[in-house]
């Protein structure tokens, strides 16, 4: 591995490194207009309470409905949807043009057919530099039929698939988790 000079270009790149699932995170403006955007900055923080994050830069047209909303819900997406991560990943008027959606329990819009959907009521928001980091509590989920599915992953700046003919790893069975995580 090379060590050279740090700057935001090398930064990028090394971000690019590690793969990611892609979700779009939905809610209701205060005007009731639905938002969407796409982020592969989504995580786990905690089960017990269930606690979700993911991250919007400020820049974002959005972002002030964002910083509202009080809802939302994070659709986690199959290769299949590609084209629905791309359609949110940039600001349009007609983002929503086309897309159907059922209504979460608080409104919020929901994907249809997607890997899963977890309902959050705004939890938290933290500073993160050019960001901000939501922390949602998670209230209700659902998880897709298909357990064929296969994720949307985004590695390298491209979405890629997974090689479906690949092994899958089991980890040991005296343990919950692989050895040396935590």
């Amino acid at each position: 591995m090379q060590d050279a000079p740090f700057d935001e270009a090398r930064f990028r790149q090394a971000l690019g490194r590690f793969a990611t699932g892609v979700a779009v995170v939905t809610a209701l403006a205060p005007d009731g207009a639905p938002l969407g955007i796409t982020v592969s900055s989504f995580n786990s923080v905690s089960l017990l309470p269930p606690l979700v994050l993911f991250s919007i830069a400020r820049r974002a047209n959005s972002f002030p409905a964002w910083q509202a909303a009080r809802h939302y819900a994070v659709n986690v997406l199959s290769e299949q949807q590609e084209a629905l991560s791309d359609r949110f990943s940039r600001p349009r008027a007609d983002k929503w043009d086309g897309v159907a959606t059922v209504a979460g329990r608080h409104g919020v819009p929901l994907l249809p057919g997607t890997l899963a959907v977890l309902e959050c009521a705004a939890h938290a928001r933290h500073e993160g530099g050019d960001h901000e980091i939501f922390v949602g509590r998670v209230e209700a989920l659902r998880i897709g039929d298909g357990p064929s599915q296969r994720p949307l992953v985004f590695f390298s700046g491209r979405y890629r698939r997974l090689d479906a003919a690949g092994e899958q790893h089991v980890a040991p069975s005296d343990s919950l988790f692989p050895r040396g995580w935590a």
